[in-house]
């Protein structure tokens, strides 16, 4: 290991540790700060003084190239850690979002963008690959923001991600285009068909190998009681994920996000979170600084005029499509505006392109610059537009529902209603809150309703076992039903009014006892939970965990109690199916 290196490695840590805590202090934000460390102190900022000021050497990075593996390390765990907030079904579920929105995304933006760069007087070729590729957006940027602001699981959240799986999968076609302008390549259609079975191999082995594979192996090092193990092989799992998209042509960052999704359906995914959140954070950092650093300032200045109109045009196209294809969908305005003002920046993948373009001749290298700096400015610019996207987005909800305080029908949608908003309910609101998952709630006490009401929040009196009063709540277009109300026969007419007239609606509901927990069983409640015996459960792994046993122990224990108590719920539940 050599002195330079470890300067570098001195300098990226003085950039996390210090200066980026100073710009987030700020308000300016830690990408944004990220991203200015990086041109101030790269080999195009104070690096370039290097030669004739000797100390400028100790504070500047001299060798960016090796830092990259790293940034794109950070890129893959973020991904793979958003992957664990999701399942198969779940994904299955944002299908429309995936390829309708998604698709219409990439072509509105990208097909504005391809004439405009014609216009400036491209070949055909090279602006198609130009457009398309800046009509991608920053999976690792928007993606932290969504985790930072607890909305990935709300409905926006989900809309904005299943656009950006959409554009990972449109890597291999923009490579693909861009390999071809080097006049190298072999017949046309020949190349789109390896890399279609490469792409369509990689996801199949991954899925498949998840499903068999992964399941059986996190068990059996689970069963070892080893935490070291289950870390070791989630690496295994996300770095080979990622490395076989890559090699496949698609982005790491789907790979590593397959991986989650499939982690997710076990038992230790909390676990695989809480060890991999602090390295996650530091390597996305590190990703930005060399983002920062690719910002040519030699090439920039003299034309900043045509960079700043530049990043302006494109924002203002994104932003123009994304928001014409989010409502061809019919995406409420509310969400579409702001998906489409999170959603305005260029993506990390149009810096892979340029460099790609450039070295191939394919782009001249000072108009490389530019537009390098371009994707750099609107990186730094997402913080801002996340907040004038949010802001944009509850003024269009305000007025579209400026009389939600009396709804004659809510015109919520993927919400989640509660019944009951006492201790238990107001906490599973709360959760719901800090998340960005919407809800509304109903209670039968008018003063607790008057309080809930006066903090601004969407409860309302009614009996929220009257089949009319949900349905005024949007029932039909609810995600779930919590059933908390205090009262055992209230509870179970709640949910047996919903099982009757939206059968296939999921109900979670709170039980009294046991006896309380098979009655709503019976009635067909899939997602019981005794509150007696939830409790009991937990002051049992405190105790355990008091007298010494691990961690992991402690949690596979309570998760077998808690299996039993669900077996025997779900026996319940088929015989009162069964009696119906």
């Amino acid at each position: 290991m050599n002195d330079s290196f470890l300067k570098d490695a001195f300098v990226y840590l003085l950039a996390a540790g210090v200066l980026v805590p100073l710009f987030h202090r700020a308000r300016i934000g830690a990408v944004v700060g990220f991203i200015a460390v990086g041109a101030l102190l790269g080999p195009h900022g104070l690096g370039h003084l290097a030669d004739t000021l000797p100390l400028v050497r100790f504070v500047t990075i001299s060798s960016p190239e090796r830092a990259a593996p790293f940034g794109e390390l950070g890129i893959v765990f973020l991904l793979f850690l958003l992957g664990l907030e999701f399942s198969t079904a779940r994904l299955w579920a944002l299908r429309r979002e995936v390829f309708g929105v998604g698709c219409l995304q990439v072509v509105f933006c990208g097909v504005p963008l391809a004439l405009g760069a014609v216009l400036i007087g491209y070949p055909p070729g090279v602006a198609l690959v130009l457009g398309s590729a800046l009509a991608l957006s920053s999976t690792a940027v928007v993606s932290q923001l969504l985790i930072d602001q607890h909305r990935a699981l709300a409905p926006l959240g989900q809309l904005v991600i299943a656009v950006l799986l959409f554009q990972d999968l449109m890597v291999v076609p923009i490579l693909l285009a861009a390999e071809l302008l080097t006049g190298n390549a072999p017949d046309v259609l020949t190349l789109a068909a390896l890399a279609l079975v490469k792409a369509v191999g990689a996801v199949a082995l991954i899925l498949v190998a998840g499903r068999f594979v992964l399941a059986p192996l996190v068990a059996a090092a689970a069963s070892t009681r080893s935490r070291d193990l289950i870390m070791a092989i989630t690496l295994v799992v996300v770095v080979g994920s990622a490395a076989i998209t890559h090699r496949a042509g698609l982005s790491s960052a789907l790979g590593a996000f397959l991986a989650g999704m499939l982690l997710s359906e076990t038992a230790y995914r909390h676990q695989i979170e809480v060890d991999l959140e602090p390295f996650k954070g530091l390597l996305i950092g590190v990703f930005f600084v060399t983002v920062g650093m690719s910002i040519d300032f030699a090439v920039v200045l003299p034309r900043l005029g045509w960079v700043l109109g530049g990043v302006a045009c494109i924002l203002a196209v994104k932003i123009v499509f994304t928001y014409a294809a989010g409502r061809l969908m019919k995406v409420a305005p509310p969400a579409a505006a702001e998906a489409a003002v999170l959603l305005a920046q260029t993506g990390e993948f149009a810096l892979v392109v340029l460099a790609l373009l450039a070295a191939n001749g394919a782009l001249p290298r000072a108009d490389a610059g530019v537009l390098i700096a371009m994707v750099g400015l609107s990186l730094a610019a997402t913080p801002f537009l996340a907040r004038l996207g949010r802001r944009l987005g509850r003024t269009l909800d305000a007025r579209l529902n400026d009389n939600l305080a009396a709804p004659a029908q809510s015109s919520a949608e993927g919400h989640v209603v509660i019944g009951g908003f006492g201790r238990v309910g107001r906490m599973v609101a709360d959760a719901l809150e800090e998340e960005g998952v919407a809800y509304v709630a109903l209670d039968n006490d008018p003063r607790r309703v008057a309080e809930a009401r006066g903090a601004g929040l969407p409860v309302y009196f009614g009996d929220a076992g009257r089949a009319e009063m949900l349905a005024r709540l949007g029932a039909e277009r609810a995600t779930v039903f919590v059933v908390t109300l205090d009262a055992p026969n209230a509870a179970e007419r709640m949910a047996g009014a919903v099982r009757q007239h939206w059968p296939s609606a999921a109900i979670i509901a709170r039980a009294k006892d046991t006896e309380h927990a098979h009655r709503l069983s019976a009635l067909g409640v899939a997602g019981v939970i005794p509150e007696a015996q939830e409790a009991s459960l937990q002051l049992a792994a405190r105790l355990l965990t008091q007298l010494g046993l691990p961690d992991e122990v402690v949690v596979a224990r309570t998760e077998r109690a808690r299996a039993r108590i669900e077996t025997a719920l779900g026996r319940a539940r088929r015989q009162g199916g069964q009696g119906i």
